[in-house]
């Protein structure tokens, strides 16, 4: 059984828990894991994870990017903990379990404002999958959606528009994929149209999706309990031995 996350943003032991869970609770083996961007590829997490944690996934996993990855440094980022995780590259055609994933990162439905510019799916990507053949492709791996299956708006982002990324819709008439995987919305989400079934997971610590080898996924969600982050200002109440002030609610 392939799991399958996404939207890790840097909280990497949930794959784990997540793994234990499936294994453990549900019985379930795990082969490998497949996640579906917002990893969390940035320099320090990714130190204090593997290097000063010593820690490591369970199982092999494979990931396309999202967003929220440090573009910058992501080439020498990814090739030093390559023997932790394997990055699927964008327009590429990649067999894992017996099934040939089309990998296709980054996003179009985000904030520009604080997203850089090498998240972007642009019109070359597009054209680079529309370049391969339809028969060598079994399913669609994207962090962001198609355009159009109803993937609703998260209150307060409606101004972003429609979800989805342009274009996408040249790709479902492309290659009329069995299944299209999905995240970035932090939604769990299913539609099927003639041809597809499409099916968005919610963030890591919200649970998971199983990929059989007869093309069927089922949605887990177990919640998991994310570690306390000090902020700043926690910081230095500890440096200076202050306490919190009793603020009274208004």
């Amino acid at each position: 059984m392939i799991l399958l996350v996404s939207d890790t943003h840097s909280y990497f032991q949930t794959v784990n828990e997540q793994i234990a869970y499936a294994e453990n609770t549900l019985n379930v083996p795990v082969s490998c894991v497949i996640h579906l961007g917002d990893f969390g590829i940035y320099k320090s997490n990714l130190h204090d994870f593997f290097t000063k944690q010593k820690a490591r996934f369970e199982r092999p996993l494979y990931f396309i990017e999202g967003n929220h990855e440090d573009f910058v440094g992501f080439p020498w980022l990814t090739k030093k903990y390559k023997e932790y995780f394997t990055h699927l590259p964008r327009c590429t055609i990649n067999t894992i379990g017996g099934y040939r994933f089309l990998c296709l990162g980054g996003a179009d439905y985000m904030d520009s404002m604080v997203t850089q510019q090498g998240a972007v799916i642009s019109d070359k990507h597009i054209d680079k999958c529309l370049a391969l053949a339809p028969e060598e492709v079994d399913i669609i791996l994207t962090h962001d959606c198609p355009r159009g299956i109803g993937v609703p708006n998260t209150p307060g982002f409606e101004h972003y528009g429609e979800t989805g990324f342009s274009r996408s819709e040249e790709l479902i008439a492309h290659f009329k994929p069995k299944l299209w995987l999905f995240g970035h919305h932090h939604k769990w989400f299913q539609f099927q149209d003639s041809h597809t079934a499409y099916y968005g997971l919610g963030s890591s610590w919200r649970g998971f999706g199983l990929l059989d080898d007869n093309f069927q996924v089922q949605f887990v969600k177990n919640d998991i309990n994310l570690p306390h982050e000090e902020t700043l200002f926690e910081k230095l109440l500890a440096k200076f031995k202050l306490t919190r002030p009793n603020i009274a609610p208004r």
